[in-house]
């Protein structure tokens, strides 16, 4: 066997991580459809729909499916008998390619991963270093199985060690709900059984690079335990009503993936990782003879629908709304939202206490008085665009802030994705106030809403500063109202009993 190319590694690492950015795993766009098509909650459907309308823009448009472009893990089987034309070390050709990847002209992906986790958190500019996990196996070729992983879904992973009679299935069952909505479902569960925790934690990781399956597991049945368990969760988690994006609905979950590994006999390690909405993921194989190629999938297998712009679906500016208009919304409206928000995410409102304990200004330009918030990173523009990618990150981490927001800055709304806190739906109905949600996995789509963009403030934060967008007909869903109704509350508990009902 030749030895294998560095250039040919590296090249091949940008170009997988640059295809998925892009396309979705067939396998997955074909049972979100399927999903789609069985769904009964109304709210729910909308939002897989909204998944699947920009999952086609991006594949057509080549352009991210989600602003958040992910930390890049990648499991490399490397055979015991190839070698390469250099010394670089497997990391460091995954590093290079992942940075080539996202400093891309063309399809710029944004850059997330900070260095210094417990300290200064700065941003490496290059989305690397990465996650590499490799393992020696017999033959000449190298196998690579890469992922960028959002970091919304990577937040919920979960780990437990079990007692050896314990059961799984109910484990899962009582861990999903406390999971929220932050990882963005439908998607597909990773589970890893066995080993020692560590070992658990990267089997989860990997069983996620598994196509799509569980209703050809359906149609033949199980034929092993680990397939048992596969389809005893599927139902089990499907039967909370958690729905799309946490609105409650029949599909929560798309498919449940497992691996498992011998273990100490006193011992029962169980890790959970979930896939979010935006699923990328690829494999291929290197053995000498030139860089992997990646064939572009049939644009014919993505469904073509469009969004509902019917009667009751309310179009709204938001310029110089009083507290009267947001009143009369109610949890669960759909609004087409247009006027100028502000933006800000976790690195931005921590700036913002800061100034506020210290007592000084905010920055000129920062206003919030009578104002919307939306909660997002987006992806630097390309061409024409005037923005990315910018669909919106996980609430839930800036409920910590709502109080200063709400009773400090003069916010009177709030937009993001996934459930909000206790305390927070208590601080939306004290202020009278609004929380919205928009649809996370349907960045490209988001994007297109938005006429007009412009850094504000805290440049130095990179996609994390402070912008003023200018949108037009947003589509947007009232997760929270005035009152402290709430649908991520209302929906799940419905659906629940609904699906129980007809068992």
């Amino acid at each position: 066997m030749a030895p294998i190319k560095t250039e040919d590694f590296i090249s091949s690492i940008a170009d997988s991580l640059q295809y998925i950015s892009y396309y979705h795993p067939v396998d997955f766009v074909e049972a979100m459809h399927r999903a789609y098509l069985a769904e009964q909650s109304q709210a729910a459907k909308d939002a897989i729909g909204q998944i699947l309308i920009n999952s086609r823009m991006c594949a057509l448009g080549k352009r991210p499916i989600c602003q958040d472009t992910g930390i890049v893990t990648a499991f490399v089987k490397l055979g015991m008998k190839c070698s390469f034309d250099s010394e670089n070390t497997i990391q460091e050709m995954v590093d290079e390619g992942t940075s080539r990847a996202y400093s891309n002209a063309e399809n710029p992906l944004r850059k997330s991963i900070v260095d210094g986790p417990a300290s200064d958190r700065k941003n490496t500019g290059s989305n690397a270093p990465t996650v590499v996990h490799v393992e020696m196996v017999p033959g000449d070729k190298v196998e690579v199985h890469i992922a960028a992983k959002g970091g919304g879904s990577e937040n919920k992973s979960k780990m437990a060690m079990l007692n050896p009679g314990d059961s799984i299935v109910d484990w899962v069952k009582k861990t999903v709900p406390a999971m929220g909505a932050g990882w963005c479902p439908p998607g597909i569960l990773g589970i890893g059984i066995g080993g020692t925790i560590d070992k658990a934690m990267c089997l989860a990781k990997e069983s996620l690079m598994e196509p799509v399956d569980i209703h050809e597991l359906q149609e033949r049945g199980p034929s092993d335990r680990i397939e048992e368990l596969r389809l005893e969760i599927f139902e089990a988690v499907n039967s909370l009503g958690i729905g799309a994006q946490g609105l409650g609905g029949l599909t929560t979950v798309l498919d449940v993936k497992i691996l498992d590994f011998p273990t100490h006999a006193a011992s029962l390690p169980v890790a959970m990782i979930p896939n979010c909405a935006a699923t990328r993921h690829l494999h291929f194989s290197l053995d000498g003879s030139g860089p992997a190629s990646f064939e572009p999938p049939d644009i014919g297998q993505w469904p073509e629908l469009s969004l509902d712009t019917g009667a009751e679906i309310k179009q709204v500016n938001l310029d110089g709304i009083t507290k009267e208009e947001i009143g009369t919304w109610k949890a669960g409206d759909t609004l087409l939202i247009s006027g100028k928000i502000l933006t800000g995410r976790d690195a931005a409102h921590r700036r913002i206490q800061q100034l506020l304990e210290a007592g000084e200004p905010l920055p000129e330009g920062v206003d919030f008085n009578g104002r919307f918030i939306y909660y997002v990173g987006p992806v630097d523009p390309v061409g024409t665009e005037v923005v990315g990618p910018a669909g919106p990150t996980t609430s839930t981490r800036m409920d910590k802030y709502s109080d200063m927001m709400l009773g400090k800055t003069g916010l009177i709304g709030m937009i993001g994705k996934a459930e909000r806190g206790d305390a927070t739906i208590d601080l939306i109905q004290k202020h009278q106030a609004v929380y919205l949600m928009a649809v996370g996995g349907a960045a490209y789509l988001v994007s297109k809403a938005i006429k007009g963009s412009r850094t504000v403030a805290f440049e130095d934060l990179g996609m994390e500063a402070i912008y003023e967008f200018d949108v037009k007909d947003m589509p947007v869903t009232v997760a929270v109202d005035s009152t402290g109704a709430a649908v991520h509350k209302t929906g799940p508990t419905f659906w629940q009993k609904e699906i129980l009902s007809r068992k």
